[in-house]
C-alpha cells in the first residue's frame, strides 16, 4: 500500500482520498477505522461491576454456557455481545478466530504446538491451553505464515 501525505497550511479540515482498483476487505477495514469518530468501547461485567476493557489486556474470548467470556490478566468478564460482533469490533491484526466458540489475542500467545495431526494447540500467556478447530487451521497457518 502506498501512502502519501500532503501538508497544506490553508487546509481547514483533513481530507482522505483512497485510490484503488477494487474494494477489498483491507480497504473496507481501513475505511471503517478512519471513519470511526467515537471509539467503540468494550464493556465487561464481573459480578455487579461494569468495567471498560482494554483490548491489549484481553487474552482470549470464548463462549461458556451460552455466555461470552473475555479472559484478562485481571480475571474473567461477561461480554454482552456475540462472538461475530466482537470479531468485527476487535483489531484484526491482533485478534483471530480459532473456532466457532473462541477468539484469541495473538499478542498473548506463548506458542503453538503443531505436533498433533491436523490440530494446532495454542498456549496462552495466562496459562490456558486451547485448540484451533480443523475448520480454522488453514486460516491460522495463513496468519502465521506457515
Amino acid at each position: 500500500m502506498k501512502i502519501e501525505l500532503k501538508l497544506d497550511s490553508s487546509c481547514k479540515e483533513p481530507e482522505v482520498i483512497l485510490i484503488c482498483s477494487k474494494i477489498t476487505q483491507d480497504i473496507k477495514a481501513l475505511i471503517r477505522k478512519i471513519s470511526q469518530e467515537t471509539p467503540r468501547m468494550l464493556v465487561g461485567f464481573k459480578d455487579d461491576f461494569v468495567e471498560i476493557l482494554d483490548e491489549d489486556d484481553i487474552v482470549h474470548i470464548f463462549t461458556d454456557s451460552g455466555k461470552v467470556i473475555a479472559a484478562t490478566k485481571q480475571g474473567k468478564y461477561v461480554i454482552r455481545l456475540r462472538l461475530y460482533e466482537l470479531e468485527e469490533r476487535l483489531d484484526k491484526s491482533s485478534f483471530v478466530r480459532i473456532s466457532n466458540s473462541e477468539i484469541i489475542n495473538l499478542k498473548k500467545v506463548k506458542g503453538f504446538d503443531l505436533s498433533f495431526s491436523g490440530i494446532i494447540c495454542v498456549m496462552l500467556t495466562n496459562g490456558a491451553t486451547t485448540y484451533v478447530s480443523r475448520r480454522y487451521v488453514a486460516k491460522i497457518k495463513q496468519v502465521l505464515g506457515i
